[in-house]
């Protein structure tokens, strides 16, 4: 705007034998419609910016997820497969080591498949 001003003043005034040196420009209103929309674009390319970031975060928020739920599976998978019936009934068999030697009995009512108690006494 300032060279602007500049060149149209030097063509006006060199026929005059004036020479335009140089043209400072201060203290420059801008008329209220056009700053409130100069201020509008700015707020919205804010408000852009906030929600790319929003979404990038959330991405990488559901990526971790993810990748938790994938781990919580394959241990799933690792245990399902390291479990059999046989091991679930010997373990089941056997009272924990840090139950007391006391005189006791535990009976212990079985599945639906067989439906026999099982009947635990210390030794």
């Amino acid at each position: 705007m300032q060279a602007q001003i500049q060149d149209e003043l030097t063509k006006e005034l060199a026929p005059r034998g004036v020479i335009v040196e140089n043209v400072l420009l201060r203290d420059v209103q801008l008329p209220a419609m056009l700053k409130g929309s100069i201020e509008a674009k700015q707020q919205a390319e804010q408000d852009a910016l906030r929600m790319s970031f929003i979404l990038q975060k959330e991405k990488q928020e559901a990526e971790r997820k993810a990748h938790r739920a994938q781990g919580i599976a394959d241990f799933q998978k690792i245990v399902a497969t390291g479990i059999s019936p046989q091991c679930l009934n010997g373990k089941a068999s056997r009272p924990p080591r840090n139950w007391p030697r006391a005189q006791m009995q535990v009976v212990i009512i079985g599945n639906p498949k067989n439906g026999l108690p099982l009947v635990l006494e210390p030794k």
